[in-house]
């Protein structure tokens, strides 16, 4: 059976399975895994930020970005079917104390203008008013169909929440299907965000793992608050053994994913009862509507 579910379904590559079984490890509690090391200065290098942490899962990572971004009584400004506001269980509100303020995005791409942002920004607002803390953005937009972000775009959305001295954060679970999609690279597309988290799993198909990037001291209380919540692991150089493979290998082949997603777009367009618009098919997501059976 091909699984189309999703990308979540992916499986470690022969030579994952191999750099893993033969991974040099040691504890990284102590920050002494020479394998998560490695990972770490990679991935930081690749995204062109100071430092990243090694963290259990996407959540996790985009959960600390949260805590460490706000205040607790402070909102979140999100589109209104990002990941963060929807599939994470409730985590901001449990977690850091905050409220999440969903906006649509007009034109149903799931990347909010700003101006679709600065309607929903309480700055300067009375007293008894909750005040925004973080704009989150999402690349690819996973329950936009894969909708991507370019460069230009993001950029100009934390140039002017920066002027209102407004962190940005990005999930950017699947941005190297983004930056394949777009052919720029992700370093410029989370260039000027003050975080940035990616998943090593789904498209690049790690078994495991996901990194948080920032300022080095913004990871290293990172590290702390990985440790708060339970994800303090050992000798997971095991697990960042395959992520390196993910990291430097995978994202040469996500273009196939998004050749397939297309091929699967098409075809499904030609089946009745079945409404799917084309243009909407972006990366490796497809959605489609199948009502009118």
């Amino acid at each position: 059976m091909i699984d189309l579910r999703s990308d979540t379904v992916t499986k470690p590559t022969a030579q994952m399975r191999s750099a893993m079984a033969e991974a040099e490890v040691g504890d990284d509690v102590y920050g002494e895994d020479p394998t998560v090391n490695r990972l770490q200065e990679r991935a930081a290098e690749i995204f062109a930020k100071e430092a990243a942490l090694f963290v259990p899962t996407g959540s996790m990572g985009n959960q600390i970005a949260v805590k460490l971004h706000t205040k607790p009584g402070q909102e979140v400004v999100i589109e209104e079917r990002g990941h963060i506001f929807n599939y994470e269980m409730g985590a901001p509100a449990a977690v850091s104390g905050v409220t999440v303020r969903p906006v649509k995005s007009g034109d149903g791409s799931g990347m909010l203008t700003w101006d679709e942002i600065a309607s929903a920004l309480h700055i300067d607002q009375p007293y008894y008013s909750s005040p925004t803390g973080l704009i989150c953005l999402e690349n690819t937009h996973n329950f936009a169909g894969g909708s991507v972000m370019s460069a230009e775009h993001c950029a100009e959305i934390c140039e002017n929440a920066h002027k209102l001295g407004l962190p940005v954060h990005m999930d950017g679970a699947r941005i190297f299907n983004a930056a394949a999609a777009l052919n720029q690279s992700v370093a410029d597309l989370t260039k000027h965000c003050d975080s940035v988290q990616f998943c090593l799993s789904k498209g690049l198909g790690a078994p495991a793992g996901s990194m948080l990037l920032g300022s080095k001291d913004y990871i290293l209380e990172s590290r702390s608050w990985r440790k708060r919540l339970g994800g303090g692991m050992r000798q997971v150089g095991i697990l960042a053994a395959a992520g390196l493979i993910a990291l430097e290998e995978s994202p040469k082949r996500l273009h196939e994913d998004h050749e397939n997603a297309r091929k699967l777009a098409e075809g499904l367009a030609n089946i009745p009862g079945v409404s799917i618009d084309l243009e909407k098919v972006a990366t490796n997501i497809v959605i489609f509507d199948i009502s009118g059976t």
